[in-house]
């Protein structure tokens, strides 16, 4: 093929890709419907701009793998045991049942093998984490009752994924050999094994070493490698390259260097999944829809229907949702998903599907992705949804290059700034209250307060927050702070992140960010009005003081042993029974005559007469 050829290839692609997902993202259909519809269009069956569908299969297959691997570096053990009880209960249920039932059904109601049925199930059990979640943040729902829970399903489908990836070529090696393939099987389990240990050992001297560098490109070239090489050594060993990827990304998530490869990813991640549904788009038969609109119909019906109504009864039993709550959640993931797409197109090539039974599963799941946005619009009517302000175009930031950026210009904001103005030092606040930026530019003539969401990477971006130093963030929604500290934690890892917390429930949160100690908005003015309470109390100045600073130092530790267990409500009642057990027995040690004498002493204050 020669380079006109590529070029060619090349524009149709992002021709396409530039009108179709603005105009679905436009009507809130989401960017993964508008890239299969490019493919529809540009693909044989309709205009035949690209004929090479294999090929282009082929190079997307990539962004899979890259996805995998941004997915495993977002489940670090830690996070997973913290939300354990939505994702392994809700989620862990959701698949079980609707694995079980759509697998029943392809068995006895279409003939289907058991083996063919079983990845049938598995794989239209999975529902689209990119609509998802699109979904939830376009209508701000991500915060609600319904949306965690959702988020809690999406998580575990994410994981489930995984296995059901591995086991396909695992039953068509069964199916080759009429019984299980003793032989792959350990081979499979024992190149796990090895990349899990040798990532381990290997992956972080490796970065550590890279970083020393301090060159952005080889820091994306070593990410890159580190993607395709575990991918390329599990294919080579006759196991899954998205496996792989997965796990790389599992053995990086909980190291220092997480957030800046998820940053020098995600464009490429972008790119190529984008590339991977094109492809999808390219390959689907829309002629099953003029001879078999009756089989094609009823596939999407059935789906979402079965789906649904397994999901209903999950969300008021073992998700407490109401019963407006619980539609909600059925109707939002009763689609299929991009992770179908994959697994079926595995299981044709390894002979466990034929083309017809692939052509007309890919087409309903893609079907259901489309009208899913639709659903939850007319849900949402239906079931009421509130009304948004007006919004107003964020404020042009022209400013020279801040040392510090504040989010969230309230009261703490205010003061931070204050105090940053008065020494000289550079800064940019941002806030997202129109009210709020209105009452502070009533007083005076502020230059350096600008109208934005700070969690929008191009508001950070203007703000030239990848000069600042420090990133101050002052906001007092803590939902909203969550968000803007994983858009930072992503896109500039090199901030120093000093973040406003409501509540201990809110530090452990941050805590999972990877911000480092962040205070609470009431904890030392508490500590304060207590030092004086004690000291109206008879208590001397330094008596005061040290009660409270014991008290503060007993606390921190405390907080940092209830983050390891804080979604557990049992031992956090334990551990705040044994603190406060061992702080009145440090308070009764105190109060012995030998202790106050050595107190005083350390203190150079002289003894009285009475001791």
């Amino acid at each position: 093929m020669d380079s006109h050829h590529y070029l060619q290839t090349a524009l149709v692609f992002l021709l396409a890709t530039v009108i179709a997902v603005p105009l679905t993202k436009r009507f809130r259909l989401g960017s993964v419907l508008g890239y299969l519809l490019a493919g529809v269009v540009i693909g044989p069956q309709l205009l035949g701009l690209v004929n090479d569908t294999a090929g282009v299969a082929t190079i997307s297959e990539f962004g899979i793998v890259l996805m995998l691997f941004v997915i495993g570096l977002e489940l670090s053990p830690q996070r997973l045991w913290v939300m354990r009880r939505s994702v392994f209960g809700t989620g862990l249920l959701q698949v079980l049942a609707s694995s079980v039932a759509i697998a029943a059904l392809a068995y006895f109601l279409f003939g289907l093998s058991g083996k063919t049925a079983t990845i049938v199930g598995g794989s239209l059990a999975l529902s689209s984490t990119a609509f998802g979640l699109q979904i939830l943040a376009e209508r701000k729902e991500a915060g609600s009752a319904y949306g965690r829970q959702a988020f809690a399903i999406l998580l575990f489908q994410d994981l489930a994924a995984i296995p059901l990836i591995a086991m396909v070529p695992l039953l068509a090696a069964s199916s080759a050999t009429h019984g299980m393939d003793l032989t792959g099987t350990l081979r499979t389990i024992g190149v796990i094994v090895a990349v899990v240990v040798g990532g381990r050992y290997l992956l972080r001297p490796v970065f550590r070493f890279v970083a020393k560098a301090d060159a952005v490109e080889v820091s994306t070239a070593t990410a890159l490698l580190v993607v395709m090489g575990t991918a390329w050594l599990m294919e080579l060993a006759g196991v899954s390259s998205t496996l792989g990827a997965f796990l790389a990304g599992v053995l990086l998530a909980d190291s220092e260097y997480r957030h800046e490869l998820e940053s020098h990813l995600e464009p490429f991640k972008g790119l190529l999944l984008g590339l991977f549904f094109i492809s999808v788009g390219m390959s689907m038969d829309l002629s099953l829809l003029l001879h078999e609109p009756l089989h094609v119909l009823a596939l999407v019906v059935a789906l979402m229907l079965l789906k649904g109504v397994l999901l209903w009864p999950l969300g008021r039993l073992v998700g407490g949702l109401d019963r407006a709550e619980a539609l909600r959640l059925a109707v939002l993931l009763a689609c299929g998903g991009e992770f179908a797409f994959v697994v079926l197109k595995l299981a044709q090539e390894q002979q466990l599907l034929s083309g017809p039974q692939h052509n007309l599963l890919v087409l309903g799941i893609s079907l259901s992705m489309a009208l899913t946005p639709l659903l939850v619009a007319s849900l949402g009517r239906l079931l009421g949804s509130k009304a948004k302000k007006p919004t107003r175009a964020y404020d042009t930031i022209d400013t020279h290059a801040p040392r510090v950026i504040i989010a969230g210009y309230g009261r703490m904001g205010q003061i931070i700034a204050r105090v940053l103005r008065a020494q000289g030092i550079p800064f940019v606040a941002l806030d997202h209250s129109v009210e709020q930026l209105d009452l502070v530019q009533r007083f005076g003539n502020v230059t350096d307060i600008f109208y934005g969401d700070p969690a929008r990477p191009e508001l950070l971006r203007a703000a030239q927050a990848d000069k600042a130093e420090v990133f101050v963030l002052a906001s007092d929604d803590p939902e909203s702070s969550l968000r803007v500290a994983r858009v930072v934690r992503r896109q500039y890892p090199h901030l120093k992140i000093i973040a406003r917390a409501r509540n201990r429930q809110h530090v452990w949160r941050l805590m999972d960010l990877g911000v480092e100690e962040p205070v609470r908005e009431t904890l030392y003015s508490s500590l304060k009005m207590t030092r004086k309470a004690l000291e109206a109390l008879g208590l001397t100045p330094e008596q005061a003081t040290d009660r409270v600073e014991r008290f503060r130092r007993q606390d921190a530790e405390l907080l940092k042993a209830q983050y390891l267990v804080y979604d557990d409500e049992t031992k956090l009642v334990q551990t705040t029974r044994e603190a406060l057990s061992d702080l009145e027995k440090l308070f009764e040690a105190d109060a012995t005559p030998q202790a106050e004498r050595e107190r005083r002493r350390d203190a150079d204050v002289p003894l009285s007469s009475e001791d």
